[in-house]
């Protein structure tokens, strides 16, 4: 068997867990299915917002703008970023439970005549070349099978000279391959959060750019957050980073 069937198998499996798992995840972690690197005495919720706004504002997002939401889970950041902005965006995944929910919290929310949420592959889009004024992504990317092609779908549906903006978790320099507790670390968040692979932050970079994209801007956040992102997670209050840092990225480009 060829490691793309592979590959293409595996990221069927992922799709068919987050079916089953629409519902549970948001009743443990609300709308938006992502981490946020939080400063002293901010919610999670409220930090989720506050990344969610960062991306928009990054974009120069107005109304009327066609946004691109990839990966857009339930569609938790897709209408916090149109209520802040106006714009009308189109929310891409692959998981029909999840496409169903958040068609309708989008009714419930009063953006639906604006907003819409699409099922499809983000590897393969449904839609024109430079269909679009600003495409982003949260934490949406590091599942995909190979991330240059998923870099080079969404560098095609982006108009000409427009804005991509990306929230990934990855790891940094810091890690150690012949680390026994780094590895331990890995594995857990791979299986954690249902990865093909925790891949390196210049990974991501390097994928960018033979997209087609230039990097304009790009910060490792967890390094300065006085909260750290896996808090929700880490029961025991024990420091990934004292062994193994994880890096939250912001990717402008």
């Amino acid at each position: 068997m060829s490691k793309a069937h592979i590959e293409n198998d595996s990221y069927s499996m992922e799709n068919e867990h987050y079916d089953e798992l629409a519902r549970n995840i948001e009743d443990l972690w609300g709308e938006s299915f992502h981490f946020a690197a939080r400063w002293n005495g901010e919610s999670l919720r409220e930090g989720m917002k506050r990344h969610e706004h960062f991306i928009a504002l990054q974009l120069g997002l107005k109304p009327g703008d066609k946004v691109l939401d990839v990966g857009c889970g339930i569609g938790g950041p897709l209408r916090e970023i149109a209520r802040l902005s106006y714009a009308s965006i189109t929310g891409l995944n692959n998981s029909e439970a999840q496409i169903a929910r958040g068609k309708e919290l989008n009714r419930i929310a009063g953006v639906d005549k604006t907003c819409n949420l699409v099922k499809a592959d983000f590897m393969k889009m449904p839609f024109p070349d430079s269909s679009f004024d600003a495409v982003y992504a949260i934490e949406a990317t590091c599942h995909a099978p190979n991330v240059y092609e998923c870099f080079k779908e969404i560098f095609r549906v982006l108009k000409p000279g427009q804005r991509f903006a990306a929230f990934e978790c990855g790891r940094t320099d810091s890690f150690d391959t012949n680390n026994q507790e780094h590895r331990k670390i890995k594995e857990e968040i791979v299986i954690c959060a249902d990865l093909p692979d925790l891949r390196p932050t210049g990974h991501y970079l390097e994928a960018l750019k033979q997209a087609g994209f230039e990097v304009i801007w790009e910060k490792d956040i967890a390094i300065d957050s006085p909260v750290p992102w896996y808090l929700p997670l880490d029961n025991n209050h024990k420091s990934w980073s004292d062994s193994c840092r994880i890096a939250m990225e912001y990717l402008l480009v």
